[in-house]
């Protein structure tokens, strides 16, 4: 029997919000610490990124947060990077207005003018990284005595990224009696003494072991050229659409996002040479599938979740196996599934070997075969549109066919084997609320004209909705609903609706 979040202790007030954004049902890790934190008890919850671990603190925070005082906030969340303080705030201010609360994140590369402004205005729950969090309390902006919940989220990352002395010295300045929740992918090493020395009789949960467990993806290593990677990332990007790519420096970003662009494939770059508005804009761009692919370096692997991203390459391979999970964890997130290809040149071929090791790994390194992906049996933009090339380059540089002559024509029939009637046009839809069905697709498009198909992409495995799928429709009507139904709120979500791209047919 499925377990409720009614079921968990939650009030109606937020059951509801929850419902109205497609949320029905929890996450194993929503479930098994929920009811803990409602308690008050202190959780050290042991689970992967994009496990559903926001909502997991989020909702019992929300539940017992008092009111806050100028410049004293009454619940602190502590993140390791700014993309996730704000993606975090951003996921629970819209259920804190049902609830009287309000929520607000603090981080660098920004000014501090807007962040004193709110602080003195009253803050319930204060989301922050440790650097700017700091800074504001040596101005005397921030005043945590009052801080009576306290959650530190991806305890690993912040001890990868060596912030953990200012985590303790932030600790220290909260309330001596506050409930102290913890989460983190691992629990053992400095983890478990951040543990010990900061909570108390913790209740602990595992929802998966390692970030291994949220990487449930196919895993591919392809042999090249190097002056063949940027045109095999775009044959990549238009099989898979959505895309998360990473190089090793920012200037290779930057290259790479240009170079992708000139090729017909829209990407934007991301990393930490650019200031927090221009990464705030590339994340929301590729967040609401105005572009492809996000060109990134490292900084984006370090606890961001973005939902439904297809693929991820690694056109730079990282040398350490930690970085290839961060990196490849973006993702098959949350139970969904993912592919991820690693762009292997010849010199790099002994590095990748090792790492592979290191992970347990056994994946050949072999010659590109674009055929061989599986991105879930559909296609939005497929190698055989928007100018890509017929064949894929061998290792040695020679043109291999990657699929029979009679394969390469595009074809308008689905995977289901349906196809547009005559005079039809098929319409993309993507960013719904995970609950939505068909028939609410349906209801959605029929004020617009006859539907004469609405199709919802589900994962394989999970049965679970990818957030996006096709309306077939008279082709005048196809075009009314992109005009009426895109950038409009559906559950919470902005949708994104454009006429579909010609697709194959998935072999």
């Amino acid at each position: 029997m499925t377990t409720t979040f009614a079921q968990l202790g939650l009030p109606k007030s937020l059951v509801g919000a929850l419902e109205r954004r497609g949320i029905l049902e929890p996450f194993p890790v929503q479930e098994a610490t929920i009811p803990d934190a409602l308690d008050g008890k202190d959780v050290s919850g042991k689970a992967p990124t994009g496990s559903g671990k926001t909502i997991a603190f989020g909702l019992p925070l929300l539940v017992r947060v008092e009111r806050a005082k100028p410049n004293r906030p009454r619940a602190l969340i502590l993140a390791p990077t700014r993309e996730l303080a704000d993606q975090i705030k951003q996921e629970l201010a819209p259920l804190a207005q049902g609830v009287g609360r309000n929520v607000f994140a603090i981080y660098g590369g920004v000014g501090y003018g807007p962040q004193r402004n709110a602080m003195r205005k009253g803050v319930d729950v204060l989301v922050a990284t440790p650097g700017r969090l700091e800074d504001l309390m040596e101005q005397r902006t921030v005043d945590l005595s009052q801080a009576d919940i306290v959650v530190v989220d991806e305890a690993d990352r912040m001890a990868d990224m060596g912030f953990l002395p200012a985590v303790k010295r932030i600790l220290d300045r909260t309330a001596k009696k506050r409930q102290t929740l913890l989460f983190s992918a691992t629990l053992d090493g400095d983890i478990a003494v951040l543990s010990r020395s900061y909570q108390t009789n913790p209740v602990r949960h595992d929802a998966g072991t390692s970030d291994t467990d949220a990487v449930d993806a196919k895993h591919h290593f392809w042999l090249v050229e190097h002056h063949d990677r940027v045109e095999h990332t775009a044959d990549l990007i238009r099989a898979a659409d959505r895309t998360i790519v990473f190089t090793r420096t920012r200037h290779g970003a930057d290259r790479l996002a240009k170079q992708l662009t000139k090729l017909g494939v829209s990407a934007v770059a991301m990393h930490g040479g650019r200031s927090q508005n221009q990464r705030n804009r590339a994340l929301k761009a590729f967040s609401s599938y105005r572009a492809q692919a996000l060109i990134a370096t490292d900084v984006a692997a370090r606890g961001i979740h973005i939902d439904a991203v297809a693929s991820v390459i690694h056109f730079d391979p990282p040398a350490d196996h930690k970085d290839y999970l961060h990196r490849s964890g973006r993702t098959a997130r949350a139970g969904a599934t993912g592919t991820v290809v690693s762009l292997v040149t010849g010199e790099q071929k002994r590095a990748v070997r090792r790492m592979q090791k290191d992970l347990d790994l056994d994946a050949p390194i072999e010659a590109p075969a674009l055929d061989a992906l599986d991105y879930g049996g559909h296609r939005i933009g497929p190698p055989s549109t928007n100018g890509s090339r017929p064949a894929s380059r061998s290792p040695r540089g020679e043109r291999t066919q990657s699929r029979p002559e009679k394969a390469s024509k595009p074809s308008r029939k689905r995977s289901n084997g349906s196809a547009p009637k005559k005079g039809g046009e098929s319409v993309y839809v993507a960013n719904l609320p995970w609950g939505t069905t068909e028939s609410d697709v349906v209801r959605l498009f029929a004020p617009y004209g006859d539907v004469h198909q609405a199709t919802l992409i589900t994962d394989r495995r999970t049965g679970r909705s990818k957030g996006f799928g096709f309306v077939d429709m008279p082709r005048p009507a196809a075009h009314s609903a992109v005009s009426g139904l895109h950038g409009t709120k559906v559950g919470g979500r902005d949708l994104t609706v454009r006429i579909a791209k010609p697709r194959t047919h998935s072999r």
